[in-house]
């Protein structure tokens, strides 16, 4: 007695097709949404690396701040060690890096605004200069609302400008003054407000102030 072989009749191909064409097309839309996803993660990572990478870098700025005034045009001509107002920073910093040992000063004039809503900081080519001079800008992070400063000072009042206007008898000179601390703030599009507390190093007695002031008097 011969068993005869039995195929699949042509309706159960046609379930097996459309079970299958079901099962894949819920596999690619689960795919795309993972890919999408992972995607819109990277994307977030790399801002939130950027924001990370603007907000340190003024830290760092602010934490390197020295009590170095710059002259302008005539030799009573200075302006502050470091210049600030509620929405905009200028500062001199040491540390400029110095790797072909070239015979320039290790310090830099460095200033921070918001321009357009992109964090802006620009660096001036020397520390004496006229005062019209431009500095160089370069654009640390897209995406900025606002830029806010607020700067501590010795008698442990916060202002809203420096250098202040109520410098304490026997003090240095004002425009060598800097603030104990200073607390900034960047304002995002995408990722809120970022605060931070600086507190910047001691301004060095009147002496030592005027001999940084006279060694570097000619150095750009």
């Amino acid at each position: 007695m011969s068993v005869r072989a039995r195929g699949f009749s042509l309706i159960e191909l046609l379930v097996a097709l459309a079970v299958f064409a079901a099962l894949a097309a819920a596999a690619y839309g689960g795919l795309a949404q993972i890919a999408q996803t992972r995607g819109a993660l990277a994307r977030q990572q790399d801002r939130f690396a950027e924001i990370v990478r603007a907000v340190s870098m003024l830290e760092r700025d602010l934490r390197q701040a020295v009590s170095r005034p710059v002259r302008g045009r005539g030799r009573e001509d200075h302006l502050p060690a470091l210049a600030g107002t509620g929405d905009r920073i200028e500062l001199t910093r040491i540390g400029f890096a110095n790797p072909l040992a070239e015979p320039r000063s290790n310090l830099e004039r460095v200033a921070y605004a918001v321009d357009g809503q992109r964090l802006m900081r620009g660096r001036y080519a020397a520390l004496d200069r006229p005062p019209d001079a431009a500095p160089i800008a370069t654009a640390v992070l897209d995406g900025t609302r606002a830029l806010s400063f607020r700067y501590l000072g010795s008698d442990g009042a916060w202002r809203s400008a420096w250098p202040p206007s109520d410098a304490p008898a026997g003090a240095p000179q004002p425009y060598e003054l800097l603030p104990r601390a200073i607390e900034f703030r960047v304002a995002t599009n995408d990722a809120g407000e970022l605060r931070r507390v600086v507190e910047l190093p001691s301004t060095p007695p009147d002496t030592a102030a005027g001999a940084t002031l006279q060694r570097n008097a000619g150095t750009p």
